[in-house]
């Protein structure tokens, strides 16, 4: 054997070992923390009496040519709202961005994650901000990493109204106000094909919401939950945890959310104080579709609240479904915005702490 040849052999061996040893050490579950501490009551009802929105503003944003709109979230940069939001026209799903000055108006500006001509995700692409600034009442700026501002999304090659398999990708744009198409990694981040996958999402992964845990209360700065489902099972949520917002390891072997029926879903995480609260929506468990909440002190045990729900079915335009929280609190109101489908069809509606339909009182 020649010397060239045995160098040529070696870092190819190199090579190799790398990346086998990489792919195998990445696709472990992390263990989940086994130490459990309930929420207490008290905290529970706060956190509903700081979250509830009794009055429902209406609908907001509706898609042109019986486009079907979804899953909004809302973050804020230069003084201006932006909301990121889900079309879909029967073939499957795209996402769209539009801006607003009051978090009443708004303005559809154009898509960011548009159909592909081939790929994994060539005809699904659901997206939701990642990396927000999760202080309830806070900036709700996107906070960037590596120079980008990221989101994660639904993906998927078949069409239809989330056909099966479906599985999360990541997205990333150094301009998150622009209408322009983000950039994609090239596979997925979590699906069903990887060895590591639970027995509860064994089928597809859907919506999901990362944050930068600044205190890595896991040993990770970013974790993402998201709802999964396996054959003939109800949707739960689970966790995943990353150093580098591409590499994603699955935390623990059990959801943190399950209602054992229905659905549970659309997870959006935020800081109240020193308790997490998780709101999301569940169907199907109690009638119809609304949203509710869960609260935790370490992120990996969480505390469901069983009392009245944050948005339920009340109006025609909502009479069908009220779900897929996301929630905002500025200037002393909190802004509810969800997904309502009923007498117009599926589109995003708002309700609010306050009553501002109301007419001032004159002085």
């Amino acid at each position: 054997m020649t010397t060239k040849t045995a160098i040529v052999l070696a870092v190819a061996a190199f090579l190799g070992s790398r990346t086998t040893g990489s792919a195998a050490v990445e696709r472990q579950v992390v263990p989940a923390q086994s130490q459990r501490k309930t929420v207490e009551p008290a905290v529970m009802q706060h956190v509903y009496e700081e979250a509830r929105t009794l009055f429902k503003y209406g609908v907001i944003l509706k898609g042109e040519h019986d486009k079907k709109l979804d899953c909004p979230s809302v973050f804020r940069c230069d003084a201006k709202w932006y909301m990121i939001y889900i079309l879909f026209d029967g073939d499957g799903y795209e996402t769209a961005i539009a801006d607003s000055n009051d978090l009443l108006n708004w303005r559809p500006l154009g898509r960011i994650l548009p159909f592909r001509n081939e790929g994994w995700d060539a005809v699904q692409a659901a997206g939701y901000v990642a990396l927000q600034d999760t202080t309830w009442a806070g900036s709700y700026e996107l906070e960037p990493y590596d120079g980008k501002c990221w989101m994660s999304y639904i993906g998927g090659a078949l069409k239809g109204y989330e056909t099966d398999p479906l599985a999360i990708g990541i997205a990333w744009t150094q301009e998150p106000t622009r209408p322009a198409p983000w950039h994609r990694l090239d596979e997925p981040v979590l699906s069903r094909d990887q060895p590591d996958v639970r027995p509860w999402e064994s089928l597809t992964q859907y919506k999901s919401n990362i944050i930068h845990d600044k205190d890595r209360t896991l040993g990770y700065p970013f974790v993402m939950f998201y709802n999964g489902k396996a054959q003939g099972s109800p949707e739960r949520i689970g966790m995943a945890v990353s150093h580098d917002m591409r590499q994603w390891l699955r935390y623990g072997t059990e959801p943190v959310i399950d209602n054992h029926t229905g659905i549970s879903g659309d997870p959006q995480v935020v800081r109240m104080g020193d308790v997490w609260v998780m709101f999301y929506f569940g169907a199907f468990w109690r009638p119809k579709a609304f949203d509710t909440f869960a609260c935790s002190h370490d992120l990996v045990h969480w505390t469901r609240w069983d009392g009245p729900d944050l948005v339920a079915p009340s109006e025609p335009y909502d009479e069908t479904y009220a779900h897929k929280p996301w929630l905002v609190k500025h200037e002393g109101i909190v802004y509810h915005f969800y997904c309502a489908v009923g007498d117009q069809g599926r589109v995003i509606a708002l309700a609010t702490s306050r009553d501002l339909r109301s007419k001032p009182e004159p002085r």
